[in-house]
């Protein structure tokens, strides 16, 4: 019977539906200890992960045995795809699982920063009633500004048509077809910079993408845009974020990722509740709904795979 080790929380039903077929080892925590990860690695054919669990060169390197690698998510930066690559080592993303949780996310954040909730509750737990004091916005009439248009993109831009919002997009992998066909403007990323309201990151972290947004980025920002990050944190630059804040070059943020994680104290100890900001710890794609999605698809990918291999 092949052996399935689950590294990161994973829905109780999903887990039942592997152990009808296969003998599962569930350990949530075996993610945080590297060291019994990479002694018993060897005694598995699949594992499943979050974005926890590093599936590196160390630990690959004592897998003997495995050829299936689910990931409980999207982004595979800590997976060595090369070396699964080389090796016949299947890996399997939930592409596209959690991407209307995500898509809710930074649409409840874009509200949030434009009407600078985040300022308007510091002022009122603390007796000053800011009614009139601080400006609010509406999302609708604002140029919400997609780096990168794929699954989770289309889908933000969707919910922001709903409001009224304009929406353009940069992303070089995207044929001129997709203007007509979802209602967006495909600009260059300097442009993009230049007019937006609101730039929404979704995209992966590569060479070409880490510190995508640096001060350099934000210096060409004319609207003082809310910048939101819910794809992997080194692509915004951190230290220059704060600094384009402080230098009202823009006008709020909102991270759910970090170059760091979990968050550093150097980073969180800049934040202030005087800050129209937004942190939350890697939530945007985790909700009830999709972590039963997320678990369902990748048991069902894991199933599939063996019953092929062994037809």
């Amino acid at each position: 019977m092949k052996k399935i080790l689950i590294t990161e929380f994973m829905e109780q039903d999903s887990i039942n539906l592997i152990a009808k077929k296969f003998d599962v080892t569930y350990d949530p925590k075996l993610c945080e200890n590297v060291k019994d990860l990479v002694s018993q690695i060897h005694l598995f054919d699949a594992i499943i992960v979050r974005n926890k669990t590093q599936v590196n060169d160390s630990v690959l390197q004592k897998a003997r045995n495995l050829k299936f690698v689910g990931r409980l998510g999207v982004g595979l930066d800590n997976i060595d795809n090369d070396f699964c690559e080389k090796n016949n080592i299947f890996v399997q993303p939930a592409t596209g699982m959690n991407a209307d949780s995500v898509a809710e996310y930074v649409i409840n954040c874009s509200l949030s920063l434009l009407k600078n909730i985040p300022l308007m509750h510091q002022g009122t737990i603390t007796g000053r009633w800011p009614r009139t004091s601080i400006e609010s916005r509406e999302l609708r009439g604002k140029t919400m500004s997609l780096l990168g248009f794929g699954i989770i993109g289309k889908k933000v831009s969707k919910l922001a048509q709903a409001f009224g919002s304009r929406i353009i997009a940069c992303d070089p992998f995207v044929l001129p077809s997709a203007e007509s066909k979802y209602n967006i403007s495909l600009v260059e990323q300097k442009e993009l910079f230049e007019i937006a309201d609101i730039i929404s990151i979704h995209l992966p972290l590569n060479n070409e993408t880490k510190d995508l947004l640096n001060f350099n980025s934000f210096s060409l920002m004319k609207k003082k845009p809310i910048i939101i990050n819910s794809s992997r944190g080194s692509i915004v630059n951190e230290r220059d974020l704060i600094r384009a804040y402080q230098d009202n070059l823009i006008s709020g943020f909102a991270l759910d990722v970090y170059e760091s994680e979990p968050v550093k104290e150097n980073f969180f100890k800049k934040i202030d509740n005087t800050m129209n900001c937004i942190l939350t710890p890697h939530i945007a794609g985790v909700t009830n709904e999709s972590n039963a999605r997320v678990s369902q698809f990748i048991a069902e990918k894991l199933i599939r795979f063996f019953e092929k291999i062994t037809d």
